[in-house]
């Protein structure tokens, strides 16, 4: 007798085996129509297949977030299939579920383009109407590969090829449609449903290799519904008035160029932005007990390789040969701050009484990222860190991790983020340090979390090849996730680098070393920072916090004499003489995102007033310079400074 368990611990009896929509039916007629797929064991797994074994069941519907990635992995299959109906002569390859959509990679002498779309899409809509069935087959592999060899589907013999003897040939098929896949899918490609839309094509090379021929890639998003769509859309599309590369441009932040690749360019205001942010970082770290350290940026492999970031990221470190009289050395462009603080921590004997210590810097830090992943300020190979270390003892790490909790949480909440959520990432395979050694890290930091309140999810096999680690994900305006700060415990390192200090008990012991980041890259937090508030900073972040404008030219000097006050009181402000009109004045700095304009005529010249008007407003006040100033102070106060 097979037995079925259900997720309400119910349990089903056949007497012989079963499909998933038998077992579906059995239940409910409406579950058999609601389900798309299941769950068996946790595996998940197609309506049709068969179980012949006791198993633990649980259907997926289209409102389970497995149905979307299934929705998503069918409709690439469909899109495959549309291609070939429509363009007989394109061979495919692969096409999975990815973020937010799907994609196909395609080989064609003629590239497809954006233009094909609309005919694409409709052919696709017509297979999703068609409702066929998605139907499992195992082939033998010699037939596999005779069979797509047959077909000028040389791509996917050479996939079939290159599979694991010990890997069964799973193929599915849609109608007389088919192709190489493990699954699993939904029941038939009316499941897929319609709201979908092609997005871009690009190009890539087969299997990533410059060497192979080069293929089409067409990239498209699949959402369970249009509402969702819709969404996702009009998301894309503010994230694209957003993108801080389009703001920076319009701001004057800054920029980028060839002869720097992947380093800024930051322009008076960007750098304004940068150190307001950087100076408010410093305030905090010096109001949670950090001690601001500076070290160097060029460094002797030796050191790398004895903290084990060589083997780890020598791929990513710029390095130099260096002769001089003496020797011949190899040196590096540090990429992260590390171990160069344990040098600083074991200069000169160290007491348990100066214990915990809190070691910052604001790190220059060079990495190599391929050119193809830059992004703007997201992706850079020039960055500062906002970096940190604690060295305390075992007993100290749940309190430094709640006072580090603390101080994290008011960051983001001074910067407009409401919205975090924490991940516990564990041992990675490739890691340094004995299972002992990770088993004490793991644990004193999930205690450090009960003692702190963070409740987490778990993120295995994420964490830093030295220790576990508490990574922070900021929700943005747009509902966007993006991971910023992190806290990890640290035994290797210490060890590895021979840091110690002086126990109560006179004898030497190691340090824990907790490695804390809040924002990570000022650079990447920055682009964050901008796209949040879409350039409209609140007035202590805002490069220019306001611009006195002149209607008359009789006026510019008392423009100019009260921009001068308006910086005498720590404001920062200019003054805009143009001989323009004072609509066109208000359009250029409401463009540039000022969130205060001071507008001044020969009236306001006698009265010895401005008129104040406000960042998407048409209203304005008249008040005495006296008056802005006071205001104004007080609303540029940074946050950190108003209790």
């Amino acid at each position: 007798m097979l037995k079925i368990t259900l997720p309400d611990g119910s349990v089903l009896s056949f007497d012989r085996p079963v499909t998933g929509m038998t077992i579906a039916e059995s239940i409910d007629s409406g579950l058999a129509r609601a389900a798309l797929a299941m769950k068996v064991d946790g595996v998940l797994c197609d309506m049709r297949q068969t179980l012949r074994t006791d198993a633990t069941v649980h259907f997926v519907t289209r409102k389970d977030s497995e149905a979307l990635e299934l929705i998503r992995h069918d409709a690439a299959h469909i899109l495959a299939q549309a291609v070939q109906s429509l363009f007989p002569q394109t061979q495919v390859t692969i096409g999975p579920a990815i973020e937010n959509g799907f994609y196909y990679d395609f080989y064609r002498e003629t590239p497809f383009t954006p233009e094909d779309f609309a005919t694409i899409e409709a052919r696709m809509k017509e297979i999703v109407a068609q409702a066929i069935p998605f139907e499992r087959e195992i082939w033998d592999r010699d037939v596999a590969i005779a069979f797509f060899e047959a077909r000028g589907e040389t791509f996917k013999a050479e996939l079939i090829r290159d599979l694991p003897q010990t890997e069964e040939i799973s193929i599915y098929r849609q109608g007389e449609w088919l192709d190489l896949c493990r699954g699993p899918h939904l029941r038939t490609t009316r499941d897929v449903g319609t709201a979908f839309k092609l997005m871009k094509v690009a190009g890539a090379y087969w299997r990533g290799d410059h060497r192979n021929p080069m293929l089409t890639r067409i990239y498209g998003t699949a959402w369970r519904d249009q509402k969702e769509l819709e969404s996702y859309l009009f998301q894309l599309e503010e994230a694209e008035k957003r993108d801080h590369r389009r703001v920076g441009r319009e701001m004057g932040l800054f920029h980028f160029q060839e002869e720097a690749v992947g380093q800024v360019f930051w322009h008076p205001k960007g750098w304004r932005l940068y150190t307001v942010l950087q100076e408010y970082m410093r305030r905090m770290q010096t109001r949670y007990g950090y001690e601001e350290v500076r070290t160097p940026q060029l460094v002797d492999r030796v050191l790398w390789e004895d903290s084990g970031h060589w083997d780890k990221y020598r791929h990513h470190m710029f390095v130099a040969t260096v002769e001089d009289e003496e020797k011949t050395s190899t040196i590096a462009l540090k990429p992260m701050n590390c171990p160069c603080h344990v040098q600083i921590f074991r200069h000169g004997l160290r007491s348990y009484r100066e214990l915990p210590l809190r070691m910052a810097e604001f790190g220059a830090c060079h990495r190599y990222e391929p050119s193809g992943a830059l992004h703007g300020l997201m992706r850079v190979r020039g960055f500062t860190q906002d970096d940190a270390h604690i060295f305390c003892t075992e007993d100290q790490i749940a309190d430094e991790t709640v006072r580090f909790v603390q101080m994290l949480y008011k960051v983001y909440a001074d910067l407009g983020f409401e919205h975090v959520r924490v991940k516990f990432s564990d041992r990675p395979e490739e890691r340094a340090g004995s299972e002992e050694v990770w088993d004490k890290a793991e644990l004193a930091l999930k205690q450090a979390c009960s003692v702190a309140q963070v409740e987490y999810e778990h993120n295995p096999g994420e964490g830093a090849f030295y220790g576990p680690k508490l990574e922070f994900v900021l929700r943005d305006a747009l509902g966007r996730d993006w991971q910023c700060g992190t806290l990890q415990v640290d035994l290797v390192l210490p060890e590895r680098l021979d840091a110690s200090y002086i126990g109560e008990d006179s004898t030497r012991h190691r340090p824990v070393m907790l490695h804390r980041a809040i924002l990570g890259s000022f650079e990447r937090f920055l682009g964050i920072l901008i796209e949040q508030h879409a350039g409209r900073f609140p007035l202590w972040l805002a490069p220019v916090q306001c611009v006195v404008a002149s209607i008359v030219s009789d006026a510019a000097p008392y423009a100019q004499e009260v921009a001068e006050a308006l910086r005498r009181a720590g404001l920062m402000a200019e003054a805009d003489l143009r001989n323009e009109k004072i609509n066109a004045k208000i359009r250029d700095h409401s463009l540039m995102h000022v969130p205060v304009i001071l507008v001044v005529g020969r009236k306001e010249v006698v009265e010895k007033t401005v008129a104040m008007r406000r960042l998407g407003c048409r209203e304005q006040e008249i008040l005495t310079v006296e008056e802005v100033i006071h205001r104004l102070q007080a609303e540029a106060m940074p946050p950190d400074l108003k209790h």
